[in-house]
Parts: structure tokens; C-alpha cells; sequence
């Protein structure tokens, strides 16, 4: 379920790797290893919090490891 602060819409992990189609052990794998950059927002519990723009950036980098 998403979250919204100040008119922005934030998901959670699970439900941006849910919509980019990878596991969350693909992504913290690929944020480990640099190929793809860690978001900006964490929630007070240290969680990331995923944007729109995020989550395109990871449906983008999804579909250049598939090429």
C-alpha cells in the first residue's frame, strides 16, 4: 500500500520490486553492487521509500539486464 507525504506518493521495497517484476534480493544485490543507485527517502526505520521516478529508473535498468 503506498504511502503519501506531503502530495508525494512513496512505495515501499516489496511493492517497487513487485511493479519493476525482481526480487528484493535482485535489488539490494544491484544497490550492493552500484549498477543501480539507492533512493533518496528512508522512512524513520531506515526503509526505503520508492517515488514514481525511482521506480521507473529501476523498471529501466530491469529492462537493460534483460537485453
Amino acid at each position: 500500500m503506498p504511502i503519501r507525504l506531503k502530495a508525494e506518493t512513496y512505495y515501499r521495497t516489496a511493492e517497487a520490486c513487485q511493479i519493476a517484476g525482481i526480487s528484493k534480493n535482485t535489488l539490494l544485490r544491484w544497490v550492493k553492487e552500484g549498477s543501480f543507485a539507492d533512493v533518496e527517502r528512508k522512512d524513520r526505520r531506515g526503509w526505503r521509500l520508492f517515488t514514481e521516478y525511482d521506480i521507473d529508473r529501476l523498471k529501466a535498468e530491469v529492462n537493460r539486464m534483460q537485453k
